[in-house]
């Protein structure tokens, strides 16, 4: 599927979906766990974003990719659940009984975040670390984070910038341990 396919489709068949699903299901989870750092609400979350793609398809213009308007939902659902008292409650119990659903794709992410750059990506304030996964995970130009984080294309230059900075000194602290 390229990046071009929905741009004039106005209802949503189940083997889009699938496709959709298959190619960028991954990346909307990741980028789920990366926002909010807990697996299962990243699973719900996963879900919900396919599930408003499939209802609202016709909301997509074609302005920007697939994998943009994605990650746009993605970071919506993913704020609403992180922001929302429910969230709190789930991620305050499942740090006390230890819970922890483990299916390969989550395993992988898991043995990637106790990566030491990764460990050290997580201790950025969110805003610095957001533009920095965008740009370097999910390889999105200065113009595609501007436009799912809402904010000017200079501001993510400039958080970029601080990002790396940080990343760096971090980085070097983690070297000296």
């Amino acid at each position: 599927m390229s990046h071009d396919s929905l741009k004039h489709l106005t209802e949503m068949d189940p083997l889009t979906l699938e496709s959709l699903l298959t190619r960028y299901g991954q990346e909307v989870w990741n980028y789920a766990f990366f926002i909010t750092k807990n697996r299962v609400m990243s699973d719900d979350i996963t879900q919900d974003v396919f599930i408003q793609v499939y209802r609202h398809v016709t909301s997509f213009r074609g302005e920007a990719s697939v994998k943009t308007w994605l990650m746009k939902i993605t970071r919506n659902i993913s704020y609403n659940y992180r922001n929302s008292a429910f969230f709190k409650k789930v991620f305050l119990i499942n740090i006390v009984s230890g819970e922890h659903n483990h299916s390969a794709e989550q395993s992988f992410i898991e043995k990637e975040a106790t990566n030491a750059v990764w460990e050290q990506v997580f201790n950025l304030p969110t805003k610095y670390r957001e533009v920095l996964v965008l740009h370097a995970k999910y390889q999105l130009s200065i113009k595609e984070i501007a436009d799912i984080l809402k904010i000017p294309q200079g501001t993510v230059k400039s958080r970029l910038f601080t990002a790396r900075k940080k990343m760096s000194v971090l980085l070097k602290k983690e070297e000296f341990r």
